[in-house]
């Protein structure tokens, strides 16, 4: 029996994929973006796992949802999925999606060039700018980020100690940058990256709590981010971010840029008004701004800006079946 039709558009975001779902959309409870995510958690995450996970996805595969705006000064709302899950934020999600949309007639901003969005994060904002049809660039003010933990050493096993930082930026973050047991991003390739990531989260998850002190739905520690030396001459950073079981994202991370100024703040490295254009494991980049401090309950904090690009690559239907015995997916571990 066909448990469901899913029309989607496919894009990506500086090299990392965006599966913007247009159709098949499950009504969500809630008064806000962050209860409908657990409520699609709960009741419809089958959703998810069809269309994220193999055969009609793939590790590194992410998407999104539009929905209606749950704020009166919002414009839409959008729900994150992914193979890790209903994440709180996915930058590099929204400027696949706001580009998708955007030229697919499917979001109709009250002032052109800018919007308003929901996400389980809370409340963000979003400046584009068009040529002709096509959208060419989108810059996200994000949610407020903070450092929740400094100079953390956790001891991984079989890696060694390595001293990290935990930063939010819509999602808890790693942050390892070169030291004894780590040289840095340029000499580890992606299976190393991909072999040492799960030890040095259970590591991180078992010894540091990480609980956002506005919504305790948003906890834990979910993503890794290396740091390293740069292969662009303007770009003032390089990186690479674990999610999932077994995925690296291919764009600069949204989120994790936010994180990563963030903790460059923090710690006297990066001023407010200051660029840091942020390079990911395949040399896109995305260009991020700490326009404003703030507050997170105890934490001081940034307001970031991340800019980037997305080009969409095709549009499809997916079907799901229940006679298919792989209809909601798998995973090769």
């Amino acid at each position: 029996m066909i448990k469901g039709t899913f029309f989607c558009i496919d894009a990506h975001t500086c090299g990392n994929p965006v599966r913007l779902v247009t159709s098949g959309h499950p009504p969500l409870r809630g008064d806000t973006m962050s209860e409908k995510r657990q409520d699609f958690l709960a009741h419809h995450d089958w959703i998810r796992q069809a269309l994220m996970f193999e055969p009609r996805g793939h590790d590194m595969m992410s998407g999104a949802l539009l929905y209606p705006p749950c704020s009166a000064n919002a414009d839409a709302a959008i729900l994150f999925i992914e193979t890790s899950g209903c994440l709180p934020m996915c930058g590099h999600g929204t400027i696949g999606t706001v580009t998708a949309a955007l030229e697919a007639g499917l979001l109709q901003p009250r002032t052109e060039g800018q919007l308003i969005l929901d996400v389980p994060a809370g409340q963000i904002s979003v400046h584009y700018r068009r040529r002709g049809h096509r959208v060419e660039r989108v810059s996200i003010t994000n949610v407020a980020s903070y450092l929740a933990h400094r100079d953390a050493v956790l001891l991984v096993p079989g890696l060694g100690q390595l001293t990290v930082d935990v930063a939010y930026g819509g999602n808890f973050y790693v942050i390892v940058e070169p030291q004894q047991h780590y040289p840095g991003l340029e000499h580890w390739d992606a299976d190393t990256l991909l072999r040492w990531s799960p030890q040095v989260r259970q590591a991180a998850r078992q010894q540091l709590d990480c609980q956002h002190p506005q919504d305790t739905s948003v906890r834990g520690i979910s993503h890794v981010l290396w740091t390293g030396a740069p292969t662009q001459p303007d770009s003032d950073g390089a990186n690479a971010v674990f999610y999932g079981d077994r995925a690296l994202d291919r764009s600069p991370c949204g989120t994790g840029t936010s994180a990563r100024m963030a903790q460059r703040h923090a710690k006297g490295l990066l001023a407010t008004g200051e660029r840091y254009v942020h390079e990911s494991i395949i040399g896109s980049q995305f260009t991020g701004t700490v326009t404003a401090t703030t507050e997170v309950g105890p934490y001081p904090a940034i307001v970031p800006e991340i800019e980037g690009w997305a080009r969409v690559t095709g549009h499809n239907a997916i079907t799901v079946d229940d006679d298919d015995p792989y209809a909601f997916g798998f995973q090769v571990k």
